[in-house]
């Protein structure tokens, strides 16, 4: 896994469960995260560093076919003068390039497979990035949350807020008293509305009592 491996432990871990441990959630998260973002740098660095060594490989092996065609032109130019000691020469020297050539493509090819490598663990690290920091969020949401349902409680269960309830109850009782002092001193007291109600009952009875009269002397005349 080279370099990804380092905290391979981490990343596949459930970073929720930090949540039930005693460090801060929200500080360890983002340790986390600075982890990853360090550790992306680095396989970007790393993955450079062998794409340079691909292409200086890739220039080496053209160096070295030009080489050879060079050597096999050289070659057939000494025979065609009679010199096959020069040509046997140029041979050799076509045969060492060739062989360069060769060690240097079987090196290209490992090469090509570390960049392939580094470029799935980059692509890997980026998902998981991207993904603790959508969790990132929430995370953090659901610690302050906590902190704040947890401080209410602790606020609720309080005996300081039992205290402040009690005097409530004290001064509501208080002004019980106050009133209940105010109503017996009104109490045989007449109201204005008190008087001008019994002026008009009085007036009800007279107005009954006239009536009744009227209904008697109407009796005794039909006698």
């Amino acid at each position: 896994m080279g370099i990804f491996s380092r905290f391979t432990d981490i990343v596949n871990s459930n970073i929720n469960a930090l949540l039930d441990k005693a460090e801060d959630p929200e500080k360890m998260v983002r340790l986390i995260i600075q982890e990853m973002e360090d550790t992306l740098v680095e396989v970007r660095s790393a993955s450079a560093k062998t794409i340079a060594s691909k292409k200086e490989i890739v220039a080496q092996i053209s160096k070295y076919e030009r080489d050879v065609e060079d050597w096999g032109a050289k070659a057939e130019l000494a025979l065609s003068k009679d010199r096959e000691d020069l040509a046997r020469a140029a041979l050799q020297e076509r045969k060492k390039a060739s062989e360069a050539a060769v060690a240097l493509g079987q090196e290209l090819a490992i090469v090509e497979e570390q960049i392939s490598k580094l470029q799935d663990e980059v692509g890997q690290l980026q998902d998981k990035l991207a993904d603790a920091k959508a969790r990132q969020k929430v995370i953090i949401m659901r610690q302050k949350t906590a902190s704040s349902r947890l401080e209410v409680k602790r606020t609720l269960d309080s005996s300081k807020v039992d205290a402040a309830m009690g005097r409530f109850e004290q001064y509501e009782r208080k002004i019980d008293d106050l009133e209940s002092q105010v109503e017996a001193y009104d109490l045989g007291k007449k109201t204005l509305n008190d008087e001008f109600a019994e002026l008009e009952a009085g007036d009800k009875i007279d107005e009954e009592l006239a009536t009744l009269k009227a209904k008697m002397n109407q009796n005794k005349s039909a006698e």
